[in-house]
């Protein structure tokens, strides 16, 4: 076949952005041709498979659901932008994919604005829904709303990652009867996997060492490694004091507050891994026994995961998904996640292949930190039985539930149906 994948934004990152390169990727090793439109301006630096990409020139502004630095876009809220810049991006991306000419599918990120594109494009398509546009942009927005069930009608299928966006998806959007799909993301399995303490931690260091010059101060990028990293993980992890792990997004929603305050009635140190508004705050209110890196990669988070003895995906607010638990699983690093939307159908999926008597140490109350400390405190005091138990679980469930190659396939069936 012959895929078009359109993705308004980058391929660095998480969420969207590592689902689109993972696609493109399972996509061309499964022998289709597959070109990504996006907005990355460096492509030559992401593995995918060979896949072509192609950036469209925007004379406009980028629509994003939460305002981020983008060092070669000019982002606004889409739930700010004007009726006439939202018509010029669709119209810009719409004449980019007609430049590509035929194919067999097309798959499009985000109801909005990918929905309008996908229309737009004569194309029979389909439609991903990733949660951040239906939280962040259509709920409470009855023209958005309008202008999303428009765009789904005459999508061969809607992908959903989990029965939580599903759900949302009638609530707010209302796509056609028997259109949506539930597939969640996955993970690369090759990659993400368990390893000794000792390969982990030369490979991160070894990662960390190829990383760019990054000093704070004027100039420094937030979206790369903070400098110096490898001297600081060679020193963190110079001991074996437990080790709790964050990696996403330092804002508010994330639930990263959340964290600093259960660890203070935890004995553990934490590695806190991202970049976001809320960094500054955070550090200061961290303390010495958390260490902050800035974003890292998969390059990286490939053996920092098998080095932590916990993955916390802490959010106060739904997820489409938990992605970083699901890596985490994969690497042998048992996740803990709120129990509420899309994270609490991982932590179903990981209870499923722990023993009945540790089931309950894959999820926490959502905002409350005082389970949290319970839970990591029960988490990290296991012993070694249970503690190789629950790795091995977390490791099953990834490879039952998140290969990107199943995902893959699972994905072009709902057209095939």
């Amino acid at each position: 076949m012959r895929i078009l994948l359109w993705h308004g934004y980058l391929l660095s990152g998480t969420g969207s952005n590592v689902y689109t390169r993972s696609m493109a990727r399972a996509w061309s090793r499964a022998g289709h041709e597959v070109v990504v439109v996006c907005q990355e301006p460096h492509p030559e630096r992401f593995d995918v498979g060979g896949a072509t990409v192609v950036r469209p020139q925007l004379d406009g502004p980028l629509p994003v659901f939460v305002l981020d630095r983008y060092s070669a876009a000019h982002p606004q809220l889409l739930t700010e932008m004007s009726t006439r810049d939202r018509d010029r991006f669709v119209e810009q991306n719409v004449a980019a994919l007609r430049r590509l000419g035929a194919a067999d599918l097309l798959v499009a990120n985000h109801v909005l604005l990918g929905g309008p594109v996908a229309a737009g494009s004569g194309l029979r398509h389909v439609v991903k829904a990733h949660g951040s546009e239906l939280e962040f942009a259509i709920r409470g927005r009855p023209d958005l709303q309008k202008w999303a069930h428009d765009s789904v009608q005459a999508a061969a299928a809607v992908v959903a990652g989990s029965a939580h966006v599903e759900r949302v998806l009638a609530e707010l959007v209302g796509p056609p009867a028997g259109s949506v799909h539930v597939v969640p993301p996955g993970v690369d399995l090759e990659l993400m996997r368990p390893r000794g303490r000792d390969e982990a931690l030369s490979g991160l260091l070894a990662a960390s060492r190829r990383d760019a010059p990054n000093p704070s101060g004027p100039g420094h990028r937030e979206r790369a490694p903070d400098d110096g990293n490898a001297d600081r993980f060679a020193a963190f992890f110079a001991d074996a004091t437990p080790t709790v792990l964050y990696v996403g997004k330092l804002s508010d929603e994330k639930g990263v507050a959340l964290l600093i305050e259960a660890l203070r009635q935890v004995e553990a140190k934490a590695v806190v891994v991202g970049f976001g508004p809320a960094r500054a705050e955070l550090e200061a209110a961290a303390g010495p026994r958390v260490l902050f890196t800035g974003p890292l990669e998969h390059r990286h988070l490939a053996h920092l995961w098998p080095l932590a003895d916990v993955a916390v995906t802490p959010s106060v607010f739904p997820e489409a998904f938990g992605m970083v638990a699901a890596e985490a699983a994969a690497c042998g690093c048992p996740p803990l996640v709120a129990r509420h939307s899309g994270l609490a159908e991982v932590a179903s999926g990981l209870a499923a292949e722990y023993p009945s008597h540790l089931a309950h140490l894959t999820s926490f109350s959502s905002e409350s930190a005082s389970d949290l400390a319970s839970r990591l405190t029960e988490i990290l005091t296991l012993d070694e039985p249970d503690r190789r138990a629950i790795s091995a679980g977390a490791r099953r469930a990834a490879e039952r539930l998140w290969g990107w190659e199943q995902v893959a396939h699972r994905v072009l069936r709902t057209v095939r149906a």
